[in-house]
């Protein structure tokens, strides 16, 4: 399926957002989602399908001071 990653285009099997994750190789990183604008949180990943033309944006924490 093709979906936008972080503003880019992607093509990925999915078929979940989990999924999208392990594919992207951040399947135990501690980052933060949003599906199509909305906050995803960490429990809802393994439950959420994506589709075609869906917008995911992973964010990771950075430190700063």
């Amino acid at each position: 399926m093709k979906i936008t990653l972080n503003g880019a285009p992607h093509d990925l099997t999915g078929p979940t957002v989990q999924d999208a994750l392990a594919q992207i190789g951040l399947a135990e990183a501690k980052v933060a989602t949003a599906l199509n604008g909305a906050f995803l949180p960490a429990a809802a990943r393994p439950d959420t399908t994506l589709k075609d033309g869906d917008a995911l944006e992973v964010v990771a924490p950075m430190q700063g001071g």
